[in-house]
């Protein structure tokens, strides 16, 4: 099995929104989590956190703030990145927020050496 790195984008001002949603509808939205994540059984890896101001570092060692929206992750075990996009067939992050919302999956590589 190889591991796969979810990431979850949404734009600033979808999410601006989500910090106001009313704790009933904060509570159907993870209920809906917690359905995906059972349907995932032991491929899902770790459910994952949200993802809050990311920094940019760049060569010369400063900073600035990250523009890529990146909300969250998950890590997935899976047979290759079909299997991944399977598990993430009708994805909570997909429905209920907004049509701009994104996920990304990308395969872990192993080391070289």
């Amino acid at each position: 099995m190889k591991k796969f790195i979810v990431l979850y984008h949404m734009p600033n001002d979808v999410l601006a929104k989500t910090q106001n949603t009313p704790p009933e509808e904060a509570k159907k939205g993870m209920e809906r989590w917690q359905q995906w994540a059972e349907k995932c059984e032991d491929h899902l890896v770790d459910l994952g956190n949200p993802l809050a101001n990311g920094e940019k570092i760049n060569v010369d060692g400063s900073t600035e703030k990250s523009e890529r929206e990146v909300v969250g992750y998950s890590i997935l075990q899976a047979k290759d990145i079909n299997h991944a996009k399977e598990l993430l067939k009708d994805h909570p992050h997909l429905s209920g927020w907004d049509d701009s919302c994104e996920i990304e999956v990308h395969e872990a590589m192993d080391l070289p050496g």
